[in-house]
């Protein structure tokens, strides 16, 4: 996906795998919805309102690295927003050897890769914007978004060591570093 000719479409399909929303609210997504105080992503969710995911470092690089060119983060021609890239991801798979993958499948993946975490359902589920199954779920379990922030960096970690991604999370988003191989 790095390979990818258009900045934004290359930064939209990974941010896919790696935030596990649904392919419309990472298109939706504007700028006034990215806190970097904070760190947060406010997704406009298609079930509930909003939900807020943490900003995770990988992301937050990705995201920072784009041009600012009206509101959209992933913007298309004409600063409108992206339509759903489904060409590239596939051209993206045949290149990478890999049996075609939706874009809906790489939401599918972000939940199948956090197995091999043994990350709380309940975290993937809010981070996915489920709604949630159990009733300690729904009235008693809280987390907020730094808590949230511990589980999806180990998450982006992993998924990015398991792709082999050399990347620095201290390093600051959307600067160009030199990283040793």
């Amino acid at each position: 996906m790095q390979q990818i000719g258009n900045p934004a479409i290359a930064a939209y399909l990974q941010a896919m795998l790696l935030t596990g929303a649904r392919p419309g609210e990472l298109l939706s997504l504007r700028w006034e919805d990215v806190n970097l105080k904070w760190k947060g992503i406010t997704i406009h969710d298609k079930v509930e309102d909003d939900r807020v995911i943490p900003l995770t470092p990988y992301v937050h690089h990705l995201i920072a690295a784009l041009p600012k060119r009206g509101e959209w983060v992933f913007a298309g021609a004409g600063d409108q927003a992206l339509t759903r890239p489904a060409k590239n991801l596939a051209t993206a798979c045949n290149v990478a050897g890999v049996d075609h993958v939706s874009l809906h499948g790489l939401r599918r993946s972000f939940k199948s890769l956090t197995e091999w975490l043994e990350i709380p359902a309940g975290v993937v589920a809010q981070l996915m914007g489920h709604k949630p199954s159990a009733t300690a779920e729904k009235h008693y379990t809280v987390r907020p978004l730094d808590l949230l922030r511990v589980h999806h960096e180990k998450i982006e970690a992993w998924i990015l060591e398991q792709a082999g991604v050399k990347f620095d999370a201290k390093a600051e988003p959307g600067k160009l570093r030199v990283v040793a191989g």
